[in-house]
């Protein structure tokens, strides 16, 4: 454990590594409980990242608009949590939010173009 990138860390005794398994998007997906899923665009002529909560039944239930990904994300969690709503069970529905958002705010800066996965 010498050279360790955490190296002003105390070590546990009984720390062990444990090597991540390559996740497949398509065959490891798993939708949140809740039913509720995420529509993310960039529109380009307004420098703005969209946001659309989905309902199981595919309605559009509330939209959110930033700049900045970490703007976004606070805001929805802010949102639900403020209003006792259970839109993000899964804290890999959470951390996909997450992704998405960055790769929007890449996009919306011109370094690449956003397509949702």
């Amino acid at each position: 454990m010498k050279n360790y990138v955490w190296h002003k860390q105390a070590i546990a005794p009984d720390l062990t590594i444990i090597d991540c398994p390559v996740y497949d998007p398509i065959k490891d997906f798993r939708r949140d409980p809740t039913g509720v899923y995420v529509l993310i665009r960039c529109d380009i002529d307004h420098s703005l990242i969209e946001v659309a909560i989905c309902d199981k039944k595919h309605v559009i239930i509330k939209a959110f608009q930033g700049r900045k990904a970490q703007d976004l994300y606070y805001t929805i969690f802010e949102y639900e949590k403020n209003n006792k709503l259970k839109w993000f069970s899964r804290k890999d529905h959470a951390a996909y939010l997450g992704k998405e958002l960055k790769k929007a705010e890449f996009g919306l800066l011109g370094k690449e173009s956003y397509v949702q996965e």
